[in-house]
């Protein structure tokens, strides 16, 4: 991912030195296990503690010869522990240290989009109950359908989001895994305790069946639900860019002293940032496919999938932690206009009350097919020529005969949508 859209935590974790250092210590917790059961001489793993060490940019130079990155990790390292280091790796297999790592490093990453999905939450949080009973219209099909609450709209992101962390807490659970079984996973070379130790020692569990690599299906997931959450990331994006047109100016992303929208419109107040997170949901979503394909491994082992997770590894998840982090900056500083809010509800003359017209209706004793009929036609001649659809109501005789005006008039009540707002967000909140 390019530096503009990067934080540094995120891009420490695949920074050269972060991956040498996790293999590093893959190494010497095998070579502890292996010292315990006698398999190479005491001291090594002290070795490896005390004078282990790489140079990223000789690992490099080493591999242009070897054409062998693993190969070249221990001939570097080797250069600093000396004559102890043809002790290391004893057994193994480079999956087994390339797979064990690239579990850490997931591992490490869902951590920090835990963390992010957790701030966006807090932030949804207040948001909504600061809102939860600000009215305004629902619309379906982008068409005035009938009131809710600002606070309601933002509890519906909240559940959303509580959902987008159980599935990165899962996928972290499903990718949180260690393979160290020698060549195509007999365990011949090297004995299924170095594994338990090097897993328990890592917080890691153990493959069950580890075929030489760990079974793509678990990075498929994971890629996966990442994917969700970067549509999820994009739903609200997408909403907060409606709600900002300005034919609705009901709320709109903070524009900042000294901003500039345009280079040719100095009125401009562009949403920016939301059109920026729906690019950014496109790229995280990219990466699924590729996981996907690279389930389907030849065999016991093959390396198709070794290219593709080099770049969507860093990828993906430096673009979602990105994501989420702008997405919680948007949210705590969206600006948001109630009274606009009122005046699109009330823009179409009081048509967002026909169903409780029309039920009103029903319970008159008009058939449900008559009803429709009586309502829709004065909704609609409300909708071509404008006015109250209330005066209209009052003003028609067959409406008249079954409701009287108090009647009709204690239909149009926006408190009546609203009565339940509070509880239901209690609901997410707590929930």
């Amino acid at each position: 991912m390019i530096p503009r859209y990067t934080r540094a935590p995120m891009a420490s974790i695949w920074e050269p030195d972060n991956k040498f250092r996790i293999m590093l210590e893959i190494e010497t917790l095998a070579a502890e296990a292996m010292e315990e059961m006698g398999t190479i001489p005491q001291g090594v793993s002290k070795a490896l503690r005390d004078r282990g060490n790489f140079n990223a940019d000789r690992i490099d130079e080493i591999e242009r010869e070897t054409k062998h990155d693993v190969i070249a990790f221990l001939t570097n390292v080797a250069e600093y522990v000396g004559e102890e280091a043809r002790f290391m790796h004893q057994g193994m297999t480079s999956s087994d240290v390339l797979d064990t790592c690239f579990a850490v490093q997931l591992t490490q990453a869902a951590d920090i989009l835990i963390e992010d999905i957790d701030a966006l939450l807090v932030a949804l949080e207040r948001r909504t109950r600061e809102h939860a009973l600000t009215p305004c219209v629902g619309r379906s099909h982008g068409i005035h359908a009938e009131p809710t609450t600002f606070g309601l709209k933002l509890a519906g992101f909240h559940a959303q989001f509580q959902r987008a962390r159980k599935r990165m807490v899962n996928a972290r659970e499903e990718i949180a895994t260690c393979a160290i079984s020698g060549p195509v996973g007999t365990f011949a070379t090297v004995d299924p305790r170095v594994e338990a130790y090097v897993a328990e020692k890592l917080g890691l569990a153990v493959e069950p069946v580890s075929t030489q690599v760990i079974a793509r299906d678990r990075h498929a997931a994971f890629f996966a639900a990442m994917a969700v959450v970067a549509s999820s990331i994009e739903h609200l994006a997408t909403e907060i860019r409606h709600l900002q047109r300005t034919e609705l100016r009901e709320a709109e992303e903070e524009f900042t002293k000294g901003q500039k929208g345009s280079s040719a419109m100095p009125h401009k107040r562009n949403p920016i940032l939301t059109e920026n997170l729906t690019g950014l949901a496109r790229l995280v979503r990219s990466a699924v496919v590729p996981a996907l394909e690279n389930v389907a491994l030849w065999h016991e082992r093959d390396i198709s999938h070794s290219s593709v997770e080099r770049n969507i590894g860093p990828d993906a998840t430096t673009g979602l932690d990105f994501a989420l982090a702008r997405l919680t900056s948007v949210v705590d500083g969206l600006v948001i206009y109630p009274d606009a809010m009122m005046a699109n509800l009330d823009r179409l003359g009081g048509l967002v009350f026909s169903q409780r017209v029309l039920l009103a209706l029903t319970q008159a004793g008009v058939s449900r097919e008559d009803g429709y009929r009586l309502v829709q036609n004065n909704a609609m001649a409300t909708w071509n020529e404008g006015g109250k659809f209330l005066d209209r109501l009052k003003a028609d005789e067959e409406v008249t005969a079954k409701l009287s005006d108090a009647e009709i008039e204690e239909i149009f009540d926006y408190g009546f949508y609203t009565k339940h707002a509070e509880a239901v967000i209690e609901r997410v909140l707590t929930g």
